[in-house]
Formats: structure tokens, sequence, C-alpha cells
């Protein structure tokens, strides 16, 4: 069982002070209970945390300190490359596609997992497209306005030959 010192609770009560998530607020206020020398029993009763998690935490703070509790443990950027980078892997792209000539994905894709050195999911270079302002332009198969093949044989039969 770890023994909480005087600095560990003062560390542990300031970080709680200062602390604005409050998923984190929920892991230091069962660590400042276990300082206290509340059991983890105890502690979980309180917090509703399992007791082995309260161990697990206090594991966690005896091996990282008061980061690996309070601080994030996810960060937003999920990316392979950084934003610049995918600009620079679609330049070629974009002036492909301002040419007029068609761009698919799956030639963006396979320069891009060459680019990150590994396969990626397929809807994972829509999100580079989106983040990036691409959309789907397609070609017309025929034009909105045009008449159907009845009307236009029929048109065919009234012209004088």
């Amino acid at each position: 069982m770890y023994r909480y010192s005087e600095e560990d609770s003062e560390i542990i009560s300031v970080a709680r002070k200062r602390n604005k998530d409050k998923r984190a607020e929920k892991r230091l206020y069962a660590l400042e209970l276990r300082a206290e020398g509340k059991s983890a029993e105890e502690v979980s009763a309180a917090t509703g945390f399992h007791s082995a998690y309260i161990t697990q935490l206090t594991a966690k703070y005896c091996a990282g300190g008061i980061g690996a509790i309070s601080g994030k443990h996810y960060g937003g950027n999920r990316r392979n490359i950084s934003a610049e980078e995918e600009t620079l892997l679609l330049e070629p792209f974009r002036e492909k596609a301002e040419r007029g000539e068609i761009v698919e994905v799956s030639e963006i894709k396979a320069s891009y997992e060459q680019a990150v050195g590994h396969k990626i999911g397929g809807s994972q270079i829509y999100y580079v497209l989106r983040r990036h302002g691409w959309r789907k332009v397609m070609p017309r198969s025929r034009h909105p306005k045009k008449a159907s093949e009845e009307v236009i044989a029929a048109s065919k039969k009234l012209k004088k030959k």
C-alpha cells in the first residue's frame, strides 16, 4: 500500500483547486480521499469508482505523478500527417482538377498511404478531403431539361424529309 506524504497531499489539493475538467476532478477527489487515509472500498463508495480502479489510480500517481491523473489523456489530433503536409500532398491533385481532368480518390489514397508509410481506411481520405474544402463534383450523365426518348422519336417523325 502506498503511503502519501504531506507533500503529496498538498500537490493533490492544489491540482484539484486548479482543475477545470470534471472527469479529472473525480479522479483527483479519489486520490485526495486516499491520501487522507481512507481505504479503497471507502473511496469507491464515495466516488462511484470500482475499488480496483482506485488502486490503479494510486499506482498511476506513484509512477507518473499528478500529470498522469489530471492531464488530458486523449489528444484531439489523430492525423497521420500535419495539415500543411496534407496541403502539399493534395496540391498536384488540385492542379489536375483545376485543369478539368478527373481526379480519383483512389489515386489520392495511394499517394497518402505512400506518404504515411502504411495503409489507411477508406473513409479517412474523405475526411482529409473535407478538411481541405474538397467536394464531389461529377459531370451529369444527361442534361436535366433534355427531352425523353419518346419525345425525340416523335419529333423526328414530324420533320419534313
